[in-house]
């Protein structure tokens, strides 16, 4: 059987304005899958003859979460420091090196296993794509074996040997940058898609940054950037500068920041897990929608500032906290985080588009904010394949 028609959809969320509206909604609905491929979509009564069918019962499809945003290659946890949080300790990038001490310590195995356990979860949640980052190595061969990791997941790998300054060069900086941009890039580059870095205050200023993403670039790496998370700060310039993919935290920017990102079309991912997990301000997306921002929705699922792989659960902080319509906040977490990753070809429900969806036990994607904390996912499909 090559061919697959999904029929009897309560509403089928395309992301094509053709259909009308932000998520191209469509009611009573068909979806034909051929191969790996959407290669029909429409009202149901108009559904072309497939090898297989598949009744949904009157259930709603979106396309599948593209969760652009994560750290899943670690060992250990951070439960205490989170305890910690809650009675009082603000959040610092500090702890990042308890996990870095985990992490080097941890097999192969052990971080396969937990990148494994990881990923199940976040597919279980209806998220089809994943980013995952290195950045708890910091040595050449940790930082190279954990994107070696991660490449057995997804072909999202991001090499961030810049998320923190590890203890060993606490009184060497510049020469961590060395490292970083020199032998660690060589041996990290061919496991990599993209470059990232933290310029933040305890992590990398801008001058640092500019030169870890310019030496990503010049082997082909496409940049990121950790930005204006715990206070305004260079970040999102730099981003635009370089002509990064995303600027992912976004939560304190002045007014030529957001004119920068709309100017430059620079994604900003939102995080939103992470401000529940810390108790920080929630990032203005109002605000970023409003100048024409493209924004993502993504977990930053990582074990110490926010340990979630639920991507419905950013969705609902979104529309509940970050003031977003759910129409919105569904679009970031599906077409947004495709734009963020520049994958085209994913987010969205339409002929030509790899067959990635998810089945919602619910009506309309409504039920996704509407009902926080329920598991609402009946049935995750990746290149037309259920999972």
């Amino acid at each position: 059987m090559t061919s697959l028609l999904l029929t009897n959809i309560s509403s089928l969320v395309t992301n094509d304005p053709a259909y009308g509206g932000l998520l191209g909604e469509l009611h009573d609905a068909a979806l034909v899958i051929d191969g790996t491929k959407v290669a029909w979509v429409g009202p149901r009564r108009d559904a072309p003859a497939a090898d297989g069918a598949l009744d949904l019962g009157g259930r709603a499809v979106i396309p599948g979460f593209v969760d652009s945003h994560s750290h899943l290659v670690f060992a250990g946890d951070r439960a205490e420091e989170f305890a910690a949080r809650m009675t009082g300790t603000p959040y610092s990038a500090g702890g990042i090196r308890t996990t870095v001490a985990a992490t080097r310590e941890a097999t192969d195995e052990h971080l396969t296993a937990n990148v494994s356990r990881l990923v199940t979860e976040m597919r279980r949640q209806g998220t089809t794509t994943v980013e995952i980052k290195s950045g708890y190595g910091l040595t050449v061969a940790d930082e190279a074996r954990a994107l070696e990791i991660a490449g057995q997941f997804t072909d999202e790998t991001t090499y961030l040997g810049a998320h923190v300054v590890p203890a060993e060069y606490a009184d060497d900086p510049a020469g961590y940058v060395e490292l970083v941009t020199g032998p660690m890039l060589d041996a990290s580059a061919k496991h990599s898609k993209w470059i990232d870095v933290f310029v933040e205050r305890g992590a990398f200023d801008a001058d640092q940054g500019r030169a870890i993403l310019q030496a990503g670039i010049a082997r082909g790496l496409q940049p990121r950037v950790h930005a204006n998370q715990l206070g305004e700060g260079p970040g999102v310039q730099l981003a635009c500068e370089v002509g990064a993919a995303s600027a992912d935290h976004c939560t304190y920017l002045t007014d030529a920041d957001v004119d920068a990102l709309a100017s430059a079309g620079v994604v900003a991912g939102l995080l939103p897990a992470i401000e529940f997990s810390t108790r920080s301000p929630y990032p203005d997306a109002r605000r970023l929608l409003d100048a024409g921002v493209t924004v993502a929705l993504a977990t930053d699922c990582n074990p110490g500032s926010g340990y979630s792989s639920s991507m419905p659960f950013c969705i609902a902080l979104a529309v509940r906290d970050m003031h977003m319509t759910p129409a919105e906040a569904l679009w970031s977490a599906t077409a947004g985080g495709a734009a963020s990753l520049r994958r085209p070809d994913r987010g969205r429900l339409t002929p030509g588009a790899q067959a990635d969806l998810a089945v919602l036990d619910a009506p309309s994607h409504l039920h996704l904010s509407y009902r926080p904390g329920v598991p609402l996912i009946k049935q995750t499909f990746i290149a037309g394949r259920p999972v």
